[in-house]
């Protein structure tokens, strides 16, 4: 997986559903801690609201240590696990999504209040705005001068991407390398520099 899409800005839309208004609103967050701030600034904007349900995947779509949900006062497994679910199933990342909900005096029961919840989410996200986010690893490459300009020229137009040098006896590079060029970047490096290279990358 070398990007995967990503809320280009805040977004928000609305639905009524029998009386009740659910405002949902969706933002790319980089982290859980980032998705904590996001979400109190739903409720701050909303303080009168009834329920602030919230589900996100706060890092790459296949990072369930980065999922998580909350149903806000709603009944148990009526709101945050169905709208985790309807993001699970969709391409997106670091994306999480608050549903504020006024209470327009129907009771939806548990069964109305999963459908309400799930689409919700489903609506906002078939018209959520996206933009590309990409999986980059960091390697730290030690060579020596004579080979970085060479090493330049080889990485120049292509996707990985030359970070912050320093230069020691060796020349201390980072290179951001997506994950499917890690094999070809290994084979230019032992090419290129013959053994005088060293590679360190994470395990």
């Amino acid at each position: 997986m070398d990007f995967y899409p990503v809320p280009a800005h805040q977004q928000s839309f609305e639905l009524e559903i029998k009386r009740s208004r659910f405002i949902t609103t969706v933002a790319f967050i980089k982290d859980q801690a980032a998705g904590k701030v996001f979400i109190q600034s739903i409720r701050d904007t909303y303080p009168d609201a009834n329920h602030h349900c919230w589900a996100m995947v706060a890092g790459r779509p296949d990072d369930l240590f980065q999922h998580n949900q909350s149903d806000d006062g709603e009944p148990k497994g009526t709101a945050g696990k169905p709208m985790l679910n309807v993001l699970q199933h969709s391409p997106l990342g670091n994306t999480a999504v608050v549903v504020t909900r006024y209470f327009g005096g129907i009771k939806l029961g548990a069964g109305g209040l999963v459908r309400a919840y799930s689409q919700s989410v489903s609506h906002a996200l078939s018209q959520l705005e996206t933009k590309d986010q990409y999986v980059q690893i960091k390697w730290l490459v030690k060579l020596p001068y004579g080979l970085f300009d060479t090493l330049e020229h080889k990485l120049k137009g292509g996707s990985i991407h030359i970070g912050q040098a320093q230069f020691h006896e060796l020349i201390h590079v980072e290179l951001l390398v997506p994950e499917s060029k890690s094999a070809e970047l290994e084979a230019l490096l032992t090419r290129l520099g013959g053994g005088a290279i060293e590679i360190t990358r994470p395990a």
